[in-house]
């Protein structure tokens, strides 16, 4: 009997924290910070959008909720961060700093380790400390309400076989952490920055943090120095209360680095030696140096005279055309790896081995340097795991138009689909599930977790490439448009591509974040029914789906080359159809937000590991998606546009898989 009460408690408070789940969702990813990111107090500031401490703290800018309303629930949170302590040379580490939770700000006119009262924290230290308890003076520690560690571990990571990989905190690298909390459980992981996240946590603990979290709490960083001198940098930092893959957004490369040299140069022996010929032949080099300076800004000036308003404000971006045509062998036609509709697609390779993939664009269309100026003006700036890279432009004088890209080893995802000889080179249904979660995280981060808001407006198949790892990429931003988040689009002009356009764009010519859904929805089916969204004497590949689900016959629409090959999970398939229908409906307001979708990609992969949680998450989604009943279009109506009612309980069935 106690057994079914808890059980039964256990089912209460997982309802109620799913209902107050989007009312306290907190998200926020800060590559770089900036004054209304963070509150600062005492030896904290901002330089180069880099957040540095010594004696201080730094708090994110308003309270979050920490707990369910009315309730002891502790609401699970999931945050990133990359740090690295910076050491003067020839001084002593500078103690430590901590990632904490704290209910109130206070008045913190110094800083001192005794006094300093925090709810949770995990602390990066560098000095033993009795008074603590340290385990030594390299380790990382969990505290609740005090600095004495309630577990700690030397610094380091746990990496293949069971080996562990000791790192040293106060060496000026950056490192990135990540800190997970749920259901009572926290795990804290740390590894060199740009290194993937070693699965083995460095600490676990089982904590209950009803009695320490207020119902809302203040979560940022506090430092303590001493007298000593020592600089810890946060670079980067995500958060949130809702969704365990945000630090994917962090950027991880081309960060600065804060390493002191290993042998300061005037300890060296030829120290002496080199400045007695360095002094002598000074006067030469200076003479070289100004000469040159002279005669490249002359260059630039020159160059720069002829240019057009939009080269200037892209001109950091500017690639040698020379150095281009010398990797594509001379934009050779044994080079060409795809053609599009405004230009071809060239292999290039730099010295010293890097791939690059070239569009040659042609000067003589208007829609190709319309294009040719949406790619360098949107993709230029993003920057995103999800996104094809782009390296850079440049324009011929009086000839095409140029756009440098990473190199995707594996080609587009549509020939991985329908146009691959070799069966090995198919995609089976698991590697198809994976591309279609990773484009919906590309296109959240396009929608939501950038500056601005972009639409893509061109979501297909042939825009989504394969790297060497077979992850996926979106790419071509020729369509793309970008403008405030909270300002809605001008254009009203028809683009993208047949089969892929949402009704509404049709009716109004108006492109939004639910017409990208629309589109991505039909690459959802496209990709596990291996059909192209419009074929002749076929009917349109959503309508078709749409008739197979009013048959009660949706199993059908599978890849009959996955059904032969695979045994496949009949319930799973049968939601991912569904999913790429609810994408692809006719009513934008039935649509799903592409954060929603990323996060039914994420209780999928629970549902994979252990299905006796089917029901449990399949059960959430009707609030998720905030859906009494949607109505859904009779099959005779989709080429009308119409919304009429086809089943007074199939969101039902969608949202619980039956």
């Amino acid at each position: 009997m106690n057994n079914q009460r808890n059980q039964l408690l256990l089912l209460l408070t997982t309802i109620l924290y799913i209902r107050n789940q989007l009312t306290s969702a907190v998200d926020f990813t800060f590559n770089g910070f900036d004054s209304s990111d963070v509150s600062l107090f005492h030896n904290s500031i901002i330089e180069s959008r880099i957040l540095t401490l010594t004696d201080g703290r730094a708090l994110y800018s308003s309270r979050i909720r920490t707990k369910q309303p009315n309730s002891s629930f502790v609401l699970p949170f999931s945050t990133s961060f990359i740090f690295a302590m910076a050491p003067y040379e020839d001084r002593f580490p500078g103690y430590f700093f901590v990632f904490s939770f704290v209910p109130h700000i206070g008045n913190y006119t110094t800083m001192n380790p005794s006094t300093q009262k925090f709810g949770f924290g995990v602390e990066f230290d560098v000095s033993e400390n009795e008074e603590f308890r340290d385990i030594n003076d390299n380790h990382v520690g969990i505290d609740v309400n005090s600095l004495i560690s309630l577990s700690s571990y030397e610094a380091g990571y746990w990496g293949n076989e069971n080996s562990f990989e000791r790192l040293r905190l106060n060496n000026g690298r950056n490192y990135q952490v990540w800190i997970d909390y749920d259901n009572g459980n926290v795990n804290v992981t740390m590894a060199p920055v740009g290194m993937i996240r070693p699965n083995r946590p460095l600490l676990s603990a089982s904590l209950n943090l009803s009695e320490v979290f207020e119902d809302e709490m203040y979560v940022g960083f506090t430092a303590y120095t001493g007298t000593l001198i020592q600089n810890h940098k946060i670079l980067g930092w995500s958060f949130s209360n809702t969704n365990f893959s945000i630090s994917e957004g962090l950027i991880t490369t081309g960060l600065p680095s804060f390493e002191l040299p290993t042998t300061p140069i005037y300890r060296s022996r030829g120290f002496i030696a080199g400045m007695v010929v360095g002094g002598l032949s000074v006067v030469i080099i200076c003479s070289v140096i100004t000469f040159l300076f002279i005669r490249r800004n002359k260059r630039i000036r020159k160059e720069r005279e002829g240019m057009e308003d939009w080269e200037l404000e892209f001109w950091p971006h500017r690639l040698n055309y020379q150095e281009i045509d010398l990797a594509t062998k001379n934009f050779s036609e044994e080079n060409v790896i795809g053609i599009g509709g405004n230009g071809k697609v060239y292999k290039g390779v730099f010295p010293g081995g890097l791939e690059v993939a070239v569009k040659s664009i042609s000067h003589q269309s208007s829609e190709g340097v319309r294009e040719f100026l949406a790619e360098i003006s949107s993709l230029g700036r993003l920057k995103h795991r999800n996104l094809v890279g782009l390296r850079g432009w440049c324009k011929k004088e009086k000839g095409s138009r140029i756009l440098v890209y990473d190199y995707m080893e594996n080609g587009s995802l549509d020939k991985r689909i329908f146009e691959s000889d070799d069966e090995s080179k198919l995609l089976n249904f698991e590697e198809r599930i994976k591309v279609l979660k990773q484009v919906a995280s590309g296109v959240l981060y396009l929608h939501e977790e950038w500056e601005a808001k972009v639409l893509h407006r061109d979501i297909k198949s042939s825009n989504v490439l394969l790297d060497k790892e077979m992850n996926a990429r979106l790419g071509d931003f020729g369509l793309a448009r970008m403008h405030n988040h909270d300002k809605v689009a001008g254009t009203t002009q028809v683009v993208g591509t047949k089969g892929y356009i949402a009704p509404e764009i049709v009716a109004s010519g108006r492109a939004s974040t639910k017409t990208d859904v629309f589109g991505y929805g039909v690459l959802v089916l496209e990709v596990i029914c291996g059909r192209r969204p419009i074929e002749e004497g076929k009917p349109p590949l959503v309508d078709w789906v749409w008739e197979l689900l009013r048959k009660g016959e949706l199993i059908t629409a599978v890849d009959e080359q996955l059904m032969s090959r695979e045994n496949l999970d009949v319930e799973q398939v049968d939601r991912v159809l569904n999913l790429g229908l609810l994408c692809a409906h006719l009513d934008p307001n039935a649509r799903p937000t592409m954060r929603q979708v990323v996060r039914l990609f994420d209780d999928m992969d629970v549902y994979l590991l252990d299905k006796k949680k089917n029901r449990e998450f399949w059960a959430m989604y009707p609030q998720i998606f905030n859906s009494g009943s949607y109505s859904y279009p009779a099959f005779e109506d989709i080429g009308k546009g119409l919304s009429t009612s086809m089943s007074s309980s199939w969101s039902d069935s969608v949202l619980e898989g039956r």
